[in-house]
């Protein structure tokens, strides 16, 4: 039950991914090291983080902007 339980998951971080992605790059907005956390991965029973990782002030005003 566990296993699927991460299957599902990991499934779910990595469509949410794809569609964070995509909805980024509508509004102009590419965060290079977007990714899933391999660190969250690495528990026993994984739930996957979503990393966001470091940016460009520029990027980070863009992103500001978007959110308004």
């Amino acid at each position: 039950m566990e296993a699927a339980h991460s299957a599902l998951c990991a499934e779910e971080a990595e469509e949410t991914l794809k569609e964070l992605r995509a909805a980024l790059a509508e509004a102009g907005i590419i965060l290079p090291s977007l990714g899933i956390d391999p660190v969250s991965l690495a528990r026993e029973a994984p739930c996957p983080l979503i990393e966001l990782g470091r940016c460009s002030v520029e990027t980070a005003r863009r992103l500001a902007a978007a959110l308004r």
